[in-house]
């Protein structure tokens, strides 16, 4: 019996849109229906974008990494998704965002500006806190508030500050004349400092911070403009936000974490929101859109072992419920990247819609379709370097293309990308560790093929090897984390360090070097799952028509669906899909399930099933007919086919660990050949009586891993020769018209629970 178990993976799957129990049809449908009804011109569109990194330690604000980049990831998304005119677009950063420069910019930039059909945006990005409340309507009598650059903490912790409370925000955001307005605030006011990986956006606030003399001040003078008492206003607060829509990247009790991603830092929210909207196919509404990019911060999150569950309210007149987010239908096709500079036939590109767990396979000489508005291939773009988001790039010249005129705002979408040889594991050392352990741990992970070990706060590091101190013992337990191994123990934690990686830690007295060589093949099956994940990337990139859906098996009931929007799929109804409060279908331990794999190609397509669980084990359910050819695989064209067929020897049950499980289908026109031959001969090593039963594949799934990545990458270079184009030996290619990857979140429960 094949066990499917748990993993998570940053997509934009029917998991994706639990909260408001939607699929991706009902979302296509939906954004269809709102870009006819709200597609009247909008006014003129305004932003204000806050970023602060440059906090002074000597202020008690320990620096900050990727708020500077978020107002540039705002900035790219609205000026070419959202059609915003680069004047009408205000960026402070840094010393430029100083208290009184931030509200200045506000009065003068928007409120004085703003017009009842306008649309507004204001995106702050930085430390939060909280203070007290003076009035004390809250019931924890504390407000919340977003930290200037020179909003210094008082050196005993205890006196006022020099912060922007929500009550100001509230002043101005009643000020403006026009109800179009969103408000996103990239920060937090729970823990603060580093953890793991991690920066906190967040200072330790309470009842020891009161707001300055100058900000309430300030806030009378508003409430006398506003003609409002302040028992109004207070009455006002507690109804809903001023207007419009605020979105906050994390409850007040999380961490909004400021991230590294492969050579830059973000904000997690703000990355995932922008890369989101860079995606959309349709107009989605703001409730939908907010929901949909909830899960994926939660995922991602998740991924890091912190959890941020991003919140958002609404204060809408009944004409304008649930409108478009940020009140402007997306009229653009989807995209990855964009042109931002042209010089000849060299070109700057920003890459603000590639999937965070992808970007490194674009880093040698990936492919970019260049696109008309209507979404079809008028060139290629090869790109040739990349720092962070910026890339640079050549126009290929291929036949009439090479006339092609490029031109800043042309919009690009994934055509080939390209999977280094050989990918590494980077692995952090965990700075609690005492100089003697962590040159030995950094000399024994050195010593592993394709573990690269890291520093922390440099890079992004997929896992942290560290010891369970007695305090981070403690800390775990707190959180109601089970199953904790021994004080003194060496073993792996996500980067956050808030959470362990079950069945990876020894017993007390190992030694740094020992563990490192007890935790060769976790590294192994640890990187077969990093190597799938860059297959996958963004599944809304590719151009295949097929569907995949995971039903009950006895019953047929369909629990989530999945399928690449850019496909041309069918244009038939889909069935409403149920979904837990916890936002995934919930499945209990022992229920049978199967998948539903649906071709709409006039072309055959062969088809893998993997589900990676917790502890980044790998099991390939599909195909399961071991001894067969490469037909084994195969779903002819204009066909469908169910896996297991109800004659099969063979059941796909759910099994343990309990948690969050990912289903992962990649669907190629491509045969598998190398791949399945390579499972053939497990099979036949291992002895399998019955060769039409799934096996748990442990020691040699990098090495499967690496025989589909190799199926696939044949393929590609046979279908791209004709047009003399080179991929390097270095890497492989997956091409975007021959690839769909989909993903299907569950959440595995007892059956006691279910």
């Amino acid at each position: 019996m094949s066990n499917i178990k748990r993993r998570h993976f940053l997509q934009f799957s029917a998991s994706t849109l639990a909260a408001l129990g939607l699929s991706q049809w009902d979302i296509m449908q939906q954004g269809n229906h709102l870009g006819k009804v709200l597609a009247q011109n909008t006014g003129r569109k305004l932003a204000l974008l806050v970023g602060i990194n440059e906090y002074s330690e000597d202020d008690g604000l320990s620096p900050l990494f990727g708020c500077v980049t978020d107002v540039r990831l705002q900035q790219e998304l609205l000026i070419h998704r959202f059609g915003f005119k680069p004047q009408d677009i205000l960026t402070l950063t840094d010393k430029q965002a100083t208290r009184q420069g931030i509200l200045t910019a506000f009065e003068e930039h928007l409120i004085k500006q703003a017009q009842p059909s306008d649309v507004v945006l204001f995106h702050f990005s930085g430390h939060g806190t909280r203070v007290k409340d003076p009035d004390g309507d809250a019931p924890d009598g504390l407000n919340s508030t977003f930290i200037p650059i020179d909003g210094k903490l008082p050196p005993n912790g205890r006196g006022s500050v020099n912060h922007i409370m929500g009550h100001t925000l509230f002043l101005l955001m009643s000020a403006l004349k026009t109800e179009n307005v969103t408000v996103v605030l990239d920060s937090c006011h729970s823990g603060g400092g580093k953890r793991g990986n991690l920066r906190v956006r967040s200072v330790n606030g309470g009842t020891s911070l009161q707001p300055s003399p100058e900000e309430l001040e300030y806030q009378r003078q508003w409430l006398k403009r506003l003609g409002l008492s302040q028992q109004e206003f207070i009455q006002k607060r507690r109804q809903a936000v001023a207007k419009g829509v605020v979105i906050a990247s994390a409850r007040s009790d999380q961490f909004a974490a400021d991230a590294p991603f492969e050579g830059f830092h973000a904000g997690a929210f703000t990355y995932l929101l922008t890369q989101y909207l860079w995606q959309q196919a349709g107009n989605e509404s703001v409730n939908s859109a907010i929901a949909n990019i909830g899960r994926s911060t939660k995922i991602l999150a998740r991924e890091n072992g912190n959890l941020q569950d991003p919140e958002f309210e609404l204060n809408l007149s009944r004409n304008k419920n649930n409108p478009p987010i940020y009140f402007i239908p997306i009229q653009a096709v989807p995209a990855e990247a964009v042109v931002t500079q042209v010089k000849g036939n060299q070109v700057q590109l920003w890459l603000g819609g590639i999937d965070p767990q992808s970007l490194e396979a674009f880093t040698d000489n990936p492919l970019f379709s260049v696109v008309n508005p209507q979404g079809d291939e008028v060139g290629l773009i090869k790109l040739e370097s990349r720092q962070g988001l910026i890339g640079k790039g050549t126009l290929v010249n291929i036949g009439t293309r090479s006339t092609l005129k490029l031109q800043p705002g042309n919009l690009l979408q994934e055509r080939i990308r390209s999977i280094p040889n050989n990918p590494t594991l980077k692995i952090g050392i965990d700075e609690s560790l005492n100089n003697n352990n962590a040159q030995q741990a950094i000399k024994a992970l050195k010593s592993l093929k394709r573990v690269e070990p890291q520093l922390l706060g440099k890079q992004s590091v997929q896992y942290i090897l560290g010891q369970m101190t007695q305090p981070k013992y403690q800390e775990l337990q707190k959180k109601g984390i089970s199953q904790l191994p021994e004080v003194g123990s060496f073993g792996l934690f996500l980067p956050s360090q808030d959470e362990i990686i079950p069945k990876s830690f020894g017993q007390a007295g190992e030694s740094v070097t020992e563990a490192v060589k007890r935790l060769q093949p976790k590294f192994k099956s640890l990187l077969a799952a990093r190597v799938v994940k860059q297959i996958l990337g963004n599944i809304n990139s590719s151009r295949i028509n097929v569907a995949v859906s995971m039903n009950i098996a006895d019953s047929n009931e369909l629990l989530a669906e999945s399928f690449p929007v850019r496909g041309s799929i069918s244009k038939q109804p889909k069935p409403a899909i149920k979904f837990s409060n916890s936002g995934l279908t919930q499945l209990a331990v022992g229920t049978k399930i199967a998948f539903k794999i649906q071709n709409n190609e006039n072309q055959p397509i062969y088809v893998s099933i993997l589900v990676i669980d917790a502890e980044g084990e790998m099991t390939v359910i599909f195909p399961n007919n071991w001894s067969a050819t490469q037909n084994a695989a195969l779903v002819e064209a204009q066909k469908t086919k169910l896996i297991p067929q109800t004659d099969d020897e063979f059941i796909l049950a759910v099994d343990r660990p309990l948690g969050i499980s990912e289903a992962l289908v990649i669907a190629s026109t491509t045969p598998l050949r190398t791949s399945l031959l390579a499972l053939q001969k497990i099979a036949s090593f291992r002895n399998v009586a019955n060769r039409s039963t799934p096996i748990a594949v442990t020691d040699e799934i990098l090495d499967v891993t690496n025989n589909i990545l190799d199926d696939l990458d044949a393929g590609t270079r046979g279908g791209i020769s004709a047009q003399q184009i080179q991929l390097p030996s270095g890497v492989r290619g997956i091409d975007s018209k021959k690839l769909a990857a989909m993903a299907i979140s569950f959440e595995v429960v007892d059956s006691e629970n279910s």
